[in-house]
C-alpha cells in the first residue's frame, strides 16, 4: 500500500487572510492527503523546517500580500540549500501571471488563482508527486 500524500499548508509573512489556505487543507484532506497547516505569520525558514520535519511530498503556500516575488525564490532557495528536490513547491493567490511565469521558470510548480476548483489542485498534487515518486522506486 502506497503511503498518502504530506502536504504542508503555509501563510509565510505578515498576510492575516488564512481562509483560502484552510479551505485549500480541507480540500486536500478530503481527496485522501495528509495536511499540516502551518498557521499564520510563517517565515520561509520555519516553513522548510517544518516541511523538512513532516517529511512533507509538497508545500503549498497562500499568499495575498504581494510578496510572492520575495517569499517563493527564498523557499526555492532553502529547499535546493537543503536539496529537496523531491519536494514540490506550490502556491497561490494574487499573483499576476507574469509573475507566476517568471517563478515558474525558476522552479516553483503552478500557482493558483482565487476561484481555481480545489479538484484540480489536488489533482496537479497527486500527479507531481505520483511522476516524481516513479524514480525512486
Amino acid at each position: 500500500m502506497q503511503k498518502p500524500i504530506r502536504v504542508l499548508v503555509a501563510k509565510v509573512g505578515l498576510d492575516g487572510h488564512d481562509r483560502g489556505a484552510k479551505v485549500i487543507a480541507a480540500a486536500l484532506r478530503d481527496a485522501g492527503m495528509e495536511v499540516i497547516y502551518t498557521g499564520l505569520r510563517q517565515t520561509p525558514e520555519m516553513v522548510v523546517n517544518a516541511a523538512m520535519q513532516e517529511d512533507v511530498d509538497a508545500i503549498g503556500v497562500s499568499i495575498l500580500s504581494g510578496a510572492h516575488n520575495t517569499v517563493f525564490p527564498k523557499l526555492i532557495t532553502l529547499m535546493k540549500e537543503r536539496e529537496m528536490n523531491d519536494v514540490l513547491l506550490t502556491g497561490g493567490g494574487i499573483i499576476p501571471e507574469e509573475d507566476a511565469q517568471k517563478l515558474m521558470e525558476m522552479g516553483v510548480g503552478q500557482l493558483f488563482q482565487p476561484g481555481t476548483d480545489t479538484r484540480n489542485i489536488a489533482e496537479y498534487i497527486k500527479t507531481w508527486v505520483s511522476t516524481h515518486r516513479a524514480h525512486l522506486k
